[in-house]
């Protein structure tokens, strides 16, 4: 184990790519430096799947409480959906992962809105009534 690594992770990271612009590949502590770039892989996923889970609740929150919709809740959809779109122009290959998000993270969301509404979950529906272009849309709002 790197003891760099365990003691000061930004030095570690700074040291890491020193050894990599100098092209001193034998010196790297590859062990540590793959399982980061995978973690980064996964922080990003896990991303892209919060966001769309807080637009979702939302839009729920809008769509089954629309006399309590407020400023509040559209400044937080239009600022997850800014976010979202940029996470998805930095890194394109994450659309492929939207559909697959809004429907697992449906659940979640329903449980979330059902808790901040006070609404019964059975009120709300079964399948996400959004399509990945509603959740992605700056200006949908139901």
């Amino acid at each position: 184990m790197n003891v760099l690594y365990e003691k000061d992770f930004a030095r570690w990271l700074e040291q890491q790519g020193e050894l990599l612009r100098s092209k001193k590949f034998d010196q790297l502590d590859l062990d540590n430096l793959i399982e980061e770039i995978e973690c980064m892989g996964g922080n990003l996923r896990r991303e892209l799947r919060t966001r769309i889970e807080n637009i979702i609740m939302h839009l729920l929150k809008c769509q089954f409480q629309p006399e309590h919709k407020s400023g509040s809740w559209l400044g937080t959809l239009r600022e997850q959906r800014s976010c979202l779109g940029e996470l998805l122009e930095d890194n394109p290959s994450l659309r492929r992962l939207v559909d697959e998000a809004v429907s697992k993270r449906f659940g979640h969301a329903v449980a979330r809105a059902a808790d901040e509404t006070g609404i019964e979950r059975k009120v709300f529906p079964v399948k996400c009534p959004y399509s990945a272009d509603d959740v992605l849309d700056p200006d949908f709002v139901p």
